[in-house]
């Protein structure tokens, strides 16, 4: 893709400060940047590539050093935005399937939209409605009675289980499995574990993303809720009748145990584990590595630790663990200050 430098700041309202007509074929980071990239600056911590930096152009702030008359700069309030608009718009993630490979497998009860990609080897079963403008790739295995909404993107090698509910503008990455069994077993008086059949779905609404090797169990009975805008990294398990809030955010590797409900604008960074059966406010933030043992119920709570506590006091508390060597030297001291007290009483008495 070629375009010129005025395209771009037409698109995102900037102001050109050099030549209007560079043509631009890619783009890259500042540090990586050559002839024909158009790149990126927002940070102050990566002001220092700008002097040597290769690329033909770059989104600046107002009041960035403007120096370099090799350069072409785009002068916009927000880069970051600005480079998200141009990508969208130029240079996106073109997928080079179209239509129905020969080799998938449609089942004659199941309805096709207008504008459907299925690539090879999918498989779409019996019951199931596939809304307009979507594409299926390749190995994807769709299951009885799913409903796939308008415009989603589902990449190679993806399960959906039976009875499941996809939104519109959806995009699930390579390798996940949306409605896998629920993990509920019922042991016995000998502590045989004896499963216990997961009959409900997975319900995932409009402009979800979900990484790779993202999990999400059916519902014991019910629904297992993901709501509009949630965006899901890599290899996050969601639990049987977890219920999530519109607009939320999980990083990798964190973990959701069953039947726990959290609202809507949160954010759980990576590698947090979440126990069953209890709420997340609206707007919570929880550090990395962190484990939630029970409710917060906080709106725009601050959470770090394991278990997870108020950030203030998590660092107060990790500030202590730090000094614990200092203390143990200083409870030393004490000791013996006190043997030698409790010595002189005594032999005063």
């Amino acid at each position: 893709m070629k375009i010129k430098v005025k395209d771009a700041a037409d698109l995102v309202g900037g102001t050109v400060l050099g030549n209007a007509d560079e043509e631009i074929n890619n783009v890259a980071k500042i540090e990586e940047a050559g002839k024909g990239d158009l790149t990126f600056l927002y940070l102050p911590s990566y002001e220092k590539y700008l002097s040597a930096t290769e690329a033909s152009a770059i989104l600046i702030k107002p009041g960035t050093d403007r120096s370099r008359k090799d350069l072409t700069y785009i002068e916009v309030n927000d880069p970051h935005t600005a480079l998200r608009e141009i990508l969208v718009k130029y240079f996106n993630t073109n997928i080079a399937v179209s239509g129905i490979d020969p080799t998938s497998a449609v089942h004659p009860k199941a309805k096709l939209g207008n504008n459907v990609t299925l690539g090879k080897n999918v498989v779409i079963s019996a019951g199931c409605a596939v809304g307009n403008d979507t594409v299926i790739l390749h190995n994807t295995v769709v299951m009885e009675n799913v409903s796939i909404g308008n415009n989603v993107l589902i990449y190679p090698n993806v399960t959906i289980r039976e009875n499941c509910t996809i939104g519109n503008n959806v995009i699930i990455h390579s390798g996940t499995v949306v409605g896998s069994d629920g993990f509920g077993y019922d042991p016995d008086k000998e502590g045989v574990f004896h499963k216990i059949p997961q009959i409900g779905n997975v319900i995932i609404e409009d402009d979800v993303e979900l990484g790779a090797n993202v999990c999400i169990d059916r519902a014991a009975l019910g629904s297992t809720i993901i709501k509009k805008g949630c965006k899901i990294d890599n290899l996050v398990q969601i639990a049987h009748n977890v219920a999530v809030g519109e607009n939320t955010v999980m990083s990798a590797q964190t973990g959701i145990s069953g039947s726990t409900k959290i609202g809507k604008n949160v954010i759980l960074a990576g590698q947090v584990g979440v126990v069953g059966h209890i709420v997340i406010a609206d707007g919570v933030q929880v550090g990395a590595q962190s484990g939630v043992s029970k409710s917060l119920n906080k709106k725009m709570g601050m959470y770090r630790g394991s278990p997870a506590s108020e950030i203030a006091l998590q660092l107060k508390t990790e500030a202590h663990q730090r000094n614990l060597p200092s203390y143990a030297d200083r409870i030393k001291e004490l000791e013996k200050k006190i043997a030698l007290l409790e010595e002189k009483i005594n032999k005063q008495n």
